[in-house]
């Protein structure tokens, strides 16, 4: 929690002037007693009307400026936690950002999106209240002791009797309760990810007729989150009648204290009075420190919660501009040219990925090279290992063996940004974000300085190629056509397609097509290859399917077999040698085994 106050750098004038100024008002607080005490044993005692209206109006005046002092302090922590949480949040999401597949993985989205809201909010709470009465409650209960022992020695020995008591209750529960809170925490995660498990699920769940279940799972999962509630709520609970007990007792034996020295003559009845009022100021404070630490548990589990994910390593280490890798790319393509131009564009050495916790690895020993122009088709069975491989060209996950090169250079001697500038990537879910079609084929490229005329014919040209232009002429706005978050308007074809041209808008040099037309009939799928393919600087394509019918053309076909290479070549090779191709191509063409057989 303790790094996390870096935040607040920005905020160093509100972070001391919002406990100043609260500071201030519990100084006129604590001159409110005194004034009750002169008026009862000055003005009342002396039948002075003057002098307690004088007194009164003193009050008033102390009450005003207290309220001001209030306010002014309300403002600057409000300002200072606000302003905190803005940092922070900011921070923590920059930091996600920058997490490899892996990292989020293991994380989990649920806990992640948890950490950004619920838990940052928290923290913000904390924050604010800190600001506010961390300073100014212990100030008031100490403050008040001392005032008590101005008035009188002997009965403001109560108050060193209660303070430590109360101090013992506040402090040891806090410290049972600490751990609790975290426990909360993790619950709410799982509350979250049942939640949105069952949103982003919603047609699925119904089409199976899984609502019972999924209901079931929820009011386990929310009972367990609702009984450790309970639970730490209790335990909390507990803070403010032992609080009270205390200071009740406290206020029975100061009564009994000071009855016994007004009759002796050594106290006045205002006095006494004074003394209840410094006590009752005590139990005041002592419930909104209660609070106070009841926040600042939460906020402090939540910071903890917060501070894990920002000390998690991003997994992969970016290079700066001028990397030497590349410096060393550019020098060798100046040296030889004609060989650097005429070299893979994609070169996999012996590559080797297992995933962070497998017991075994997905992709094993993968070798091969694509070049300028090539279309290299991945097909294999489901959990292969297919989308593992594309995966690391641009570097989402690293291998554990080997190397992966683009271009002669080593993957991870590139700049994220300018690797991934290279490639244009169609994952195997479409994903489309809120917004016009527009704006979601810009994301594929940064146009800073570019005509607008040059960017419309660029979306025309990929709209065109991934044979999304006809369905979005049909539409009355046409590509200001907006689309509902996740592309929920549009049909899977269409959602396929339109990420297939967010793709081919930035021009890549490696197009990474993952399963990404498979809700797409044959015909437009040859079309949608055709089109690739006639491109004026066609991109070297990788092309996973589960269709042998996508990959018939490709110069080059891996075959992968539970992460092994079980083949390469063409489909004509691979139907005459690799066993693990011929199951697939001919259990979606069994017609043709007979046709092969025949020759």
């Amino acid at each position: 929690m303790k790094k996390l106050l870096v935040y607040l750098k920005d905020y160093k004038k509100e972070t001391v002037l919002a406990p100043l100024f609260k500071m201030l008002e519990a100084s006129f607080e604590l001159l409110i007693p005194i004034v009750v005490k002169r008026i009862v044993d000055i003005g009342i005692a002396g039948g002075d009307r003057g002098y307690v209206g004088r007194m009164c109006l003193i009050m008033i005046l102390l009450g005003i400026v207290g309220l001001l002092c209030s306010v002014t302090a309300q403002y600057f922590s409000a300002k200072a936690a606000v302003g905190f949480a803005t940092k922070l949040r900011h921070s923590l999401f920059g930091h996600v950002q920058q997490f490899s597949f892996s990292q989020v993985d293991k994380c989990g989205n649920a806990t992640l999106i948890t950490r950004m809201t619920s838990d940052v909010n928290q923290v913000q709470n904390g924050v604010n209240m800190v600001l506010r009465l961390f300073l100014r409650s212990p100030f008031i209960v100490f403050g008040a002791m001392v005032m008590a022992f101005t008035i009188d020695v002997k009965a403001a020995l109560v108050f060193v009797v209660v303070i430590p008591v109360l101090s013992l209750v506040v402090f040891g529960i806090m410290l049972v309760t600490i751990p609790l809170y975290k426990k909360v925490q993790s619950g709410l995660d799982k509350v979250l990810g049942i939640t949105r498990g069952n949103l982003t699920g919603v047609r699925v769940l119904r089409a199976f007729h899984k609502e019972e279940e999924e209901i079931a799972e929820f009011r386990e999962g929310n009972e367990n989150l609702t009984a450790i509630q309970m639970f730490v709520g209790r335990i909390s609970a507990v803070m403010n009648p032992v609080t009270y007990i205390v200071i009740n007792g406290g206020l029975i034996a100061l009564l009994w204290i000071g009855a016994l020295r007004v009759d002796s003559g050594i106290l006045t009845q205002g006095a006494v009075l004074a003394l209840v009022n410094y006590m009752s100021q005590i139990l005041v404070e002592l419930v909104k420190l209660a609070n106070l630490i009841i926040t600042v548990n939460k906020a402090i589990a939540c910071g903890n919660r917060i501070e894990a994910v920002l000390e998690m390593d991003a997994g992969m280490d970016e290079k700066e501009a001028g990397p030497e890798g590349k410096e060393a790319g550019k020098s060798e393509e100046s040296e030889k040219p004609e060989k650097e131009a005429d070299g893979p564009v994609v070169e996999f050495a012996h590559v080797s990925l297992t995933y962070p916790g497998a017991g075994a690895e997905s992709l094993t020993d993968v070798h091969f090279k694509a070049m300028k122009g090539q279309t290299v088709g991945i097909i294999g069975g489901t959990g292969s290992g297919k989308s593992s491989l594309v995966n690391l060209i641009p570097r989402f996950y690293e291998a554990t063996k080997g190397s992966v090169k683009v271009d002669g250079i080593l993957v991870e001697d590139y700049p994220i940004k300018e690797l991934r500038d290279k490639i244009g990537v169609v994952p195997q879910k479409a994903v489309l974000f809120k917004g016009t079609i527009r704006e979601n084929l810009l994301m594929g490229k940064d146009f800073k300085d570019a005509d607008e005329k040059a960017i419309e014919q660029k979306i025309r040209k990929a709209l065109e190629i991934s044979q999304s232009a006809e369905f979005v002429d049909s539409k009355p706005e046409g590509i200001e056509t907006r689309i509902s978050q996740g592309g929920k308007n549009l049909s899977g074809g269409q959602r396929q397609r339109l990420t297939i041209a967010r793709a081919l808008v930035r021009e890549p040099e490696i197009l990474i097509l993952d399963d990404s037309a498979s809700a797409l009939d044959y015909a437009t799928d040859l079309k949608l290859r055709k089109a690739i393919h006639g491109m004026e600087n066609p991109p070297v394509v990788f092309i996973v399917s589960q269709r042998a019918s996508s990959l018939l053309g490709a110069g080059l076909i891996i075959v992968l077999d539970d992460g092994n290479v079980a083949g390469m070549g063409t489909h004509e090779e691979l139907l005459a040698t690799c066993e693990v191709y011929q199951e697939i191509y001919y259990s979606q063409y069994p017609d043709k085994r007979g046709e092969v057989q025949a020759r």
